[in-house]
């Protein structure tokens, strides 16, 4: 049986905000991510609590160097290429091209920047596979609009797309436009950019905001083909299947449940129209979203393929009980029951490779869209042995056990554009704000305060990522 063919796309995945740094370099405006500070309960409690985010300053904020890309990327893009990438998954920052967001037109200096990063690619032979909102809609939109909860943002965000579309004709074909728009659900803040704590009913912020970006999805997918009928247009889920607790019917239905508020997403950017069982929903929690006459035909505008994160699984009871008492652990946001079946990271999430094929079958199964993995990997303390190499077989294995259960999913029948692991460089942890939680192949001398040298070094994982795209998959 066939694993992967020759056009299977191996690369590593980047995000602008904590990747780049220089947040105020070449006229850049802010984000929601250069409000956050480094210790990672007080991040926790600024996502959660954004109106802190502009009343309190913190000593560090880490995404204002981040690893410092911004300076850094032709080096960086060099290690990849001597990874063997055929692509790289990374994000534009929405302020570094419109600093407020509601400009009539474009920061050239931002756009320059990105006429560099991604013709560096290009000469090295690495398709770039862009975000286009990764947690980086302008701050000026929070505190002037409500953010996403304001149908406005939908023309500011279009006008962002078309010129990115028109500017990187030729040169980008694979785009995304939200970033796990589905964490809208769970961290407004950064997924939709407003404080669910002004509104009376959050709920109904959330799905309106929902309803913005669902829309201004399709209206940029729409403009992506006319602009270049060559560009493949992706959704982007943080995913990862929800598993019933026991056999027992309700805690079955609690996981299909929780399952449905990220498919939610999904179905209408794949099938373009809202789900049957939205309806229901919608009623029971007295909801009410306002749409335009139009927005039913916008909204069947569908993507060409899904790109989802997959960290870990998670375990669901609809026993009360049970929630109060047993232990819960977290990966990727999404808190979950312990899974006694299986082991866990050093940041508690979950390590669950055979759950990668299952999220995947399910997602083929009810899609029928090809699909891309843009984002898997394992966050850890990396320590330097006596040669000061990092010796990460536990990564290796990690990542090992990921491809083979991809490759299992292509066996299955499941059709895959590629596979982009998180962090394919050392950069600063979203949640946490850390950069002691490293992910990537490559090592960046910098603590959890900002300071070092920002080398780069190759770790042991290096060499291994590189064989195993060298070997199309085969040498694992």
């Amino acid at each position: 049986m066939a694993g992967f063919d020759e056009t299977f796309l191996w690369g590593g995945a980047i995000a602008a905000n904590q990747y780049e740094g220089g947040y105020r370099e070449g006229g850049k405006g802010l984000g929601p991510v250069d409000y956050l500070p480094t210790k990672a309960e007080d991040r926790v409690h600024v996502m959660y609590h954004p109106s802190l985010a502009v009343s309190q300053t913190f000593d560090y904020y880490p995404s204002h160097k981040a690893i410092d890309g911004y300076h850094f990327f032709k080096e960086d893009i060099a290690m990849f290429a001597e990874m063997g990438f055929k692509c790289l998954r990374l994000s534009v920052s929405w302020p570094r091209i419109f600093p407020n967001g509601d400009e009539e037109e474009p920061n050239e200096v931002g756009l320059r920047f990105y006429d560099e990063l991604f013709d560096e690619c290009l000469n090295y032979g690495i398709e770039p596979v862009v975000t286009l909102n990764h947690f980086d809609t302008p701050m000026y939109l929070y505190e002037n609009y409500d953010g996403w909860t304001n149908r406005k943002l939908v023309d500011f965000f279009v006008r962002y797309a078309s010129v990115m579309f028109n500017r990187y004709k030729g040169k980008v074909k694979y785009w995304l436009t939200f970033n796990e728009i589905n964490i809208l659900q769970v961290l407004p803040f950064l997924g939709g950019s407003f404080d669910p704590e002004k509104f009376e009913n959050s709920l109904q912020a959330k799905y309106q905001a929902a309803h913005h970006q669902l829309i201004a999805s399709a209206l940029a997918t729409k403009l992506a083909r006319e602009i270049d009928p060559e560009n493949k247009i992706g959704c982007m889920l943080a995913a990862g299947e929800a598993y019933p607790n026991t056999c027992n019917p309700n805690d079955i239905w609690a996981a299909k449940m929780l399952d449905r508020e990220g498919f939610f997403f999904i179905d209408v950017q794949v099938r373009g129209k809202y789900p049957s069982y939205s309806q229901r929903f919608f009623e029971e929690n007295q909801l009410v979203i306002h749409q335009e006459k139009e927005d039913e035909e916008i909204l069947k505008h569908t993507v060409d393929f899904i790109g989802f994160s997959y960290y870990s699984t998670k375990v669901v009871s609809a026993d009360d009980q049970v929630l109060s008492s047993a232990e819960k652990t977290d990966g990727n946001i999404f808190s979950s029951l312990e899974n006694p079946y299986l082991p866990k990271s050093e940041w508690g999430w979950i390590i669950d490779p055979m759950g990668l094929r299952i999220t995947m079958n399910t997602l083929y199964d009810r899609y029928q869209v090809p699909l891309f993995v843009v984002e898997n990997g394992l966050g850890a303390l990396d320590e330097p042995n006596e040669q000061g190499i990092i010796d990460d077989e536990y990564r290796i294995d990690y990542l090992r056990k990921h491809v083979l259960a991809l490759e299992e999913a292509v066996k299955d029948g499941v059709e895959v554009l590629g596979y982009t692991p998180w962090g394919c460089i050392d950069i600063i942890s979203a949640g946490t704000g850390q950069m002691s939680k490293r992910y990537g192949f490559i090592h960046v001398d910098l603590d959890d305060q900002g300071q070092g040298t920002f080398k780069r070094s190759r770790k042991k994982s290096f060499n291994w990522y590189k064989q195993v795209i060298a070997s199309n998959g085969e040498n694992v």
